[in-house]
């Protein structure tokens, strides 16, 4: 089955944010949503998200899920913020994701009170589960590499492939955060290309390479042909030498530390201190 798939473009985190609607009826799932974050001021916004609420709202769409690929580290996610405008819908990621809280409880000091057992999310999904958006039927594929929690979800023909695969002129993603592995993340890749090469892929980011119009959809097929770091039969050796090169060069996301934090919360930002303010933390020296 084929599903009609929305495509939101966040410019200032080079996101791509997904509303994926059943063919012929209302159920919908919205996938990455972007929450705006200005990191010079600290000032948050729901310009992005109220586009998609916007936007379902107007086509009288029925939201059971708003998905996850993994905890991003480049922007913060609005999954919290819809979650209180879209009370029917389910806030999922992968069961992985207790890992990353795991890892990033002790940078943050978020102390023994801070759950690591994905409690904050409505569902966590296993490998390989199965779920239904309306009609549609939908799987997760595992693929780790990137981070330890990263998910890819196929729904009818549409694969959503988070930050594993890149446009082909863009590659793939890098591999040196907590729980990366370039060797895990190919491994991950060609169970993708294991797919009919008519998949429709949906990329989680665009970076436009080249000063081309910033696109957000592929196959399968042309991703095995021509994608620059794991295309045309590039082996498993040559990609790791590649990826780990790469990331050697790249400096951090300017935005991992407020994404991490609020993204291993669901979305939700701290709560507020007694002066009816919230913080998020900066660890020095520990990144």
């Amino acid at each position: 089955m084929r599903p009609c798939v929305h495509p939101f473009f966040h410019a200032g985190s080079n996101t791509w944010s997904y509303v994926v609607v059943e063919p012929a009826g209302k159920v919908a799932a919205m996938i990455d949503p972007v929450l705006d974050f200005d990191g010079a001021s600290g000032r948050t916004a729901t310009t992005a998200a109220e586009a998609l609420l916007r936007f379902v709202h107007e086509h009288g769409l029925e939201v059971r899920w708003i998905l996850e690929t993994h905890a991003h580290a480049d922007h913060l996610s609005a999954g919290h913020w819809l979650k209180t405008h879209l009370p029917d819908a389910r806030l999922a990621i992968g069961e992985g994701i207790r890992d990353v809280q795991k890892t990033f409880r002790p940078i943050f000091n978020l102390g023994e009170h801070f759950p690591v057992d994905g409690s904050q999310f409505d569902h966590l999904f296993a490998a390989e589960e199965t779920f239904a958006i309306g009609a549609l039927q939908a799987r997760v594929i595992p693929v780790p590499g990137h981070t330890s929690d990263s998910n890819a979800y196929l729904v009818g023909d549409a694969l959503f492939t988070g930050d594993s695969l890149f446009m082909p002129d863009g590659g793939t993603a890098r591999c040196d955060f907590p729980g990366g592995s370039a060797a895990t993340l190919f491994r991950s890749i060609q169970r993708l290309f294991d797919l009919p090469d008519e998949t429709r892929v949906f990329v989680c980011h665009d970076y436009a390479p080249g000063g081309r119009e910033v696109a957000c959809e592929t196959t399968i097929a042309e991703q095995k042909r021509a994608n620059i770091h794991v295309g045309s039969g590039t082996t498993e050796a040559e990609f790791i030498a590649m990826r780990e090169a790469r990331d050697a060069t790249l400096a951090m996301p300017t935005l991992i530390i407020p994404s991490v934090q609020t993204n291993i919360r669901a979305g939700a930002l701290p709560a507020s201190e007694d002066n009816g303010v919230r913080y998020l933390k900066i660890p020095l020296d520990q990144l």
